[in-house]
């Protein structure tokens, strides 16, 4: 006798640099999410599909809440954060032992209204003792009601697998939400400009990433000697000309580096040769423009 289909939303939320998008890719044994150690990486909802012969369980990454947006851009990635209560069915709660919540933020208020299952995940446990785990866990007792408390290490992968276990048994039992080929709803083409993004992450300082967007503006698919080549033409969007100087870098050093390592990273994101080709292009405050926001996919 089969076991009954088990399907479901199973929404991670939390604030920026917690390891939500760690925790997502441990979850579902793939990269969805771009990983740095710099707050704000994740700017969009991402949902990652694990499935099973009897489950399946769509994992949702959201960015990490934001109490005071400063530009438009922000306030639309709050929107994508507090929308993973509306359609959850399982909640994570992805905090870490350094973070000072007092239980007046804004996202107390979504969490007691939240009628479904929901997890508190204190990760990052291999960076601090038992000690100060315990004494984390006897304030969060005070501050929220949760239905169940794992402490984890996303990055070490410790306990995840009864966090597993718990999600899928509180799943509801249904039919899959995508055929049970698929890893996520987003395309190939976003997780390049994700894979462009996560590199200009790494190689430059201060505000310069948070001010960029990357746009794939061509995908295309050939053969050269035989074997599969990928054509990637991709714009990176800056705020401001002297950003623009900083992302070419003296005789155009800085942009061949960044070229070179976002073509390795590509290449191994879809396992084959690919020519990328990339330019910087200045639109002065999209962060706060609708009709950017809304090309670059912000806004609905």
């Amino acid at each position: 006798m089969s076991l009954p289909h088990r399907s479901g939303f199973v929404n991670i939320i939390g604030n920026p640099n917690v390891g939500k998008s760690t925790l997502l890719n441990a979850l579902v044994g793939e990269k969805m999410s771009i990983i740095t150690s710099k707050p704000q990486t994740t700017r969009h909802r991402i949902f990652g599909i694990l499935n099973g012969e009897d489950f399946q369980i769509v994992y949702s990454d959201s960015p990490g809440i934001i109490d005071c947006p400063a530009y438009g851009m922000q306030s639309a990635m709050n929107v994508f954060a507090y929308s993973s209560f509306e359609d959850a069915d399982v909640l994570l709660f992805v905090i870490d032992p350094f973070e000072n919540y007092n239980g007046t933020e804004k996202v107390f208020e979504f969490i007691e209204k939240l009628e479904e299952p929901k997890i508190l995940v204190i990760n990052k446990i291999d960076l601090c003792d038992e000690q100060k785990r315990e004494a984390f866990k006897v304030k969060w007792a005070e501050l929220a009601k949760f239905d169940y408390v794992f402490e984890i290490s996303a990055l070490e992968k410790i306990n995840l697998e009864p966090l597993f276990d718990t999600i899928l048994n509180l799943l509801p039992e249904g039919p899959a939400y995508y055929p049970k080929d698929i890893l996520s709803d987003k395309s190939e083409r976003f997780f390049v400009s994700e894979i462009i993004r996560e590199k200009i992450l790494e190689q430059y300082r201060q505000e310069v990433p948070y001010s960029c967007e990357v746009v794939v503006e061509r995908f295309k698919e050939r053969e050269k000697n035989g074997k599969p080549l990928t054509e990637i033409y991709a714009n990176i969007y800056v705020s401001r000309k002297t950003q623009k100087g900083i992302l070419i870098g003296k005789n155009a050093e800085a942009i061949k580096k960044l070229g070179i390592e976002a073509r390795k990273g590509i290449e191994e994101f879809l396992g084959n040769q690919v020519f990328l080709e990339l330019n910087v292009r200045l639109k002065e405050n999209w962060r706060d423009d609708d009709k950017m926001l809304k090309h670059f996919g912000y806004q609905a």
